[in-house]
């Protein structure tokens, strides 16, 4: 894809052992993909690696340690605000044994715990759609999604 990177963002795709997937409903502020569903995360900031903004963006946004965070993906897609531009998408996937009643809301209008259908049933942000469908049909989710009572 030929274009300048403009923005590089990292996002998490957090599992609980029940196989459901931490998402964020945006609010209407949000400079990209107002009131739709994302995965938690956001721009990585000068000097900080994809990892490190990605665990960053996990606490401010839940209130949770990303914890044992492995990268799952990284690609890019057009803009939404340059007609040449492409945002540097530094994907992640872990597991997490935080329970809804542990997330802190800290941006957007909500963050909830969903099932593979719940998710694909939602209207999904830019980067979401993208990478969700491949995500929750990867070995890497069936193996965090499988972690309940030795499935």
């Amino acid at each position: 894809m030929d274009g300048v990177i403009e923005r590089r963002v990292a996002v998490v795709f957090l599992v609980d052992p029940e196989g459901r997937v931490l998402m964020q409903h945006r609010d209407q502020h949000a400079k990209v993909s107002p009131n739709q569903w994302a995965m938690p995360g956001g721009k990585i900031e000068d000097g900080e690696t994809p990892e490190e903004a990605a665990r960053r963006e996990v606490m401010e946004e839940t209130g949770l340690a990303a914890g044992a965070i492995e990268p799952y993906a990284t690609r890019t897609r057009p803009s939404v605000t340059t007609v040449d531009g492409l945002v540097e998408m530094h994907v992640f996937c872990g597991p997490t044994d935080a329970v809804q009643s542990d997330v802190v809301l800290g941006e957007g209008q909500a963050m909830v715990f969903l099932t593979p259908e719940q998710i694909l049933a939602l209207d999904l942000g830019v980067t979401a759609a993208l990478l969700v469908p491949g995500f929750l049909a990867s070995p890497q989710y069936q193996a965090l999604a499988g972690r309940r009572a030795g499935r």
